[in-house]
């Protein structure tokens, strides 16, 4: 797997698949995810002719750590060291849960002339509930904002119990296999800036096509926040994704693959 570094010396990890001539997709994991959780995505998307690359960013796969004091803006600074390393200047950008949220701060710290449309699976714009915002994390509100995500990713009791989905669950261990479940100091400090960030006047003056997905039985936040974030961009769109929980991908992966495809398809000719 190629390595690049960031100016702050941390090695990004990434891998390229398809033919060299296609049209550029960058799939972003989400937390802590290696970039072997898209595996369900990457043949369907090289089937189809696009130029695949896959990022571990910082604290992900392959990569370095991520440092104390990495942020939602160091996460948007290695998506542009990748994208600049590679001269990609057209890339559909692909998220999952936080790597989802990464496309709002690269498109906030470097703009979207490097991007063609963007697809965000399973993550809401604003995790913390209020102020007329009801599609957040479940639990998280203005009273234990400087709490709740204190130690680890709290357990909200909602959504499909794992027993109760083995085949999907199964799929979820498989591509996240050999994730450590102990967090260290620099993943903790990024989950509260996350967890504290509010996308939505990015999402409003995103000018591309973006497609918001959920999965309908997400454990972190209700479904309603796809056709809520949808509403907010100028060429939004939405999807939910029946009996999928928040590893939309990997539980219900043919039905994104399809859903994906066929976004970037019709991305591609409204280019």
């Amino acid at each position: 797997m190629p390595f690049l570094t960031a100016p702050d010396g941390v090695r990004l990890a990434y891998s390229q698949h398809g033919p060299a001539s296609g049209a550029a997709v960058v799939l972003l994991a989400g937390f802590r995810a290696p970039g072997t959780s898209w595996r369900f995505q990457v043949p369907a998307l090289v089937a189809a002719g696009y130029r695949v690359t896959v990022l571990d960013l910082r604290g992900h796969g392959a990569a370095d750590p991520s440092p104390v004091g990495t942020t939602m803006a160091t996460r948007a600074s290695d998506v542009d060291v990748l994208l600049r390393h590679l001269g990609i200047s057209d890339a559909v950008l692909v998220g999952g849960s936080m790597g989802a949220s990464t496309i709002w701060a690269y498109v906030a710290e470097f703009g979207e002339s490097r991007v063609r449309a963007a697809v965000s699976v399973d993550q809401t714009p604003r995790m913390l509930n209020g102020d007329g915002w009801d599609h957040g994390f479940y639990g998280y509100d203005a009273a234990n904002r400087d709490t709740y995500f204190a130690t680890t990713i709290p357990e909200t009791g909602m959504g499909t119990p794992l027993w109760r989905k083995p085949v999907r669950t199964l799929r979820l261990l498989r591509a996240m296999a050999g994730v450590s479940r102990e967090f260290r100091p620099g993943d903790l400090g990024l989950l509260n800036d996350h967890a504290r960030a509010d996308w939505r006047t990015v999402i409003a003056s995103f000018s591309r096509p973006v497609l918001f997905v959920a999965g309908a039985e997400s454990e972190y936040w209700p479904s309603s926040h796809a056709a809520a974030a949808a509403a907010l961009a100028p060429r939004g769109s939405s999807a939910v994704v029946e009996r999928a929980g928040h590893a939309t991908n990997m539980e219900q992966w043919r039905a994104v693959n399809g859903g994906l495809a066929n976004f970037a398809s019709r991305a591609g000719e409204s280019a």
